[in-house]
């Protein structure tokens, strides 16, 4: 089934929807296909992973839509299958039980017009499985947060456009990497890329281990092992060093170096324990008067807590409360 696009425009984004044949694929679809945004074009990718058919149903009639079919290859391969005949100048990478809020797409296209990011996300609300609200995420980061994302922070796909040129150099998603890879993606184009957010609320994410297809026992492991990847990188220390600009900031920056110092230590990587151990060294001496502070050594000394999830959670008390 092929993409319609009107008066010769190009398309401005491209939902990849990767399925395993969930009954909340309908749902998902239909919230982008519902998008009143008429600035340009869209369309909306149904890559098939569960290795079967998928069930008739009204939204495959759509022009809009085009599905295509991998055999059980998981999301990563699903995702770049994809984002490899997307048309769109950014790529919206939705799973088959989430979903957009209206307007979602004209938040982003304001936020285009303007942004010098190739990563631009908004406010997401995190879902139970049975559809109870959990909390609201707004980051209120932008521009260079490549420290913040390799220290622990989280920036949704669900809620999130990717510069497709961008996401094609980069490779798209690793195949290695299962379950943390939306993570490591957001990690390399934070190396190369500023971010921009618009304050809406773009997506509803469903949360819980229950009909998850995240192995979450896993995750961990392979955080840390695509982190080391990145931190072999060129050019990864300067792009940490120029997001970091208070105390917490330099505690946390040589906290991911000496961590790191540790890991390869139990690996028996000698020549990253010296490369890590010298890179600490010399956070200690650019931090100047910082390593004087309690706020630096206690940002070193504890694991990242994420902000905006705690202002979440505040305010989700508050609203129970009140």
């Amino acid at each position: 089934m092929g993409v319609v696009v009107n008066n010769g425009n190009a398309v401005f984004c491209s939902t990849v929807i990767p399925t395993v044949g969930r009954h909340t694929l309908a749902r998902s679809v239909n919230s982008v296909l519902s998008q009143s945004f008429d600035k340009n074009n869209f369309e909306v990718i149904v890559v098939n992973d569960s290795g079967k058919p998928l069930p008739a149903e009204k939204w495959q009639l759509s022009e809009r839509v085009h599905i295509i079919h991998t055999n059980r290859r998981e999301r990563s391969i699903a995702r770049n299958t994809g984002a490899a005949v997307a048309k769109g100048k950014y790529l919206h990478f939705l799973d088959d039980d989430d979903w957009l809020f209206p307007n979602a797409l004209n938040h982003f296209w304001e936020l285009a017009q303007t942004a010098q990011a190739s990563w631009l996300y908004g406010s997401s609300q995190l879902v139970k499985r049975d559809g109870s609200k959990l909390v609201q995420l707004h980051h209120g980061i932008q521009g260079n947060c490549f420290l913040q994302v390799m220290a622990g922070e989280w920036i949704p796909l669900q809620s999130s456009l990717i510069e497709a040129k961008l996401f094609h150099q980069l490779g798209g998603f690793s195949p290695l990497i299962t379950g943390p890879e939306d993570i490591d993606l957001l990690r390399r184009i934070c190396l190369h890329a500023d971010v921009a957010e618009t304050p809406h609320l773009i997506a509803h994410i469903e949360r819980g281990d229950l009909g998850s297809t995240t192995d979450y026992a896993q995750h961990t492991e392979m955080s840390r092992q695509a982190r080391e990847a990145i931190l072999n990188t060129t050019g990864v220390f300067q792009r940490m060093k120029a997001g970091a600009s208070t105390s917490d900031w330099f505690g946390k920056f040589l906290r991911i170096y000496v961590t790191s110092l540790v890991w390869n230590l139990r690996q028996k990587q000698i020549a990253l324990v010296f490369s890590r151990l010298m890179f600490s060294v010399t956070i200690l001496m650019i931090a100047h008067i910082r390593i004087i502070s309690k706020r630096f050594w206690k940002s070193f000394l504890t694991s990242y807590q994420s902000p905006t999830f705690a202002r979440g959670f505040e305010r989700s008390a508050r609203n129970l409360d009140s």
